[in-house]
């Protein structure tokens, strides 16, 4: 299932922890603070608990979205067109 993580996190340390843990889950980041991938409920839940141990009592806000496939098709994606 495609899974979306979005978050706002004031520490530098910990948005760079968190965006690690992202990449090690097989994520690609599509946005500063948003990654997306295709990963099963076992990693995501393996990404969850390693996204709740990093950012521990910090402030901030971490969010996972999971979208099935045919919601997936469905998103749209507006871009300059290059020339």
């Amino acid at each position: 299932m495609h899974t979306y993580v979005i978050y706002d996190i004031k520490s530098d340390r910990t948005r760079k922890k968190v965006s690690e843990a992202c990449l090690d889950h097989g994520l690609v980041r599509i946005q500063y603070s948003a990654f997306l991938g295709d990963i099963n409920s076992t990693r995501r839940n393996s990404l969850e608990k390693n996204l709740i141990q990093e950012l521990g009592k910090q402030s901030g806000k971490i969010e996972i979205i999971a979208v099935c496939e045919k919601d997936f098709q469905q998103r749209s994606i507006i871009e300059p067109q290059s020339e």
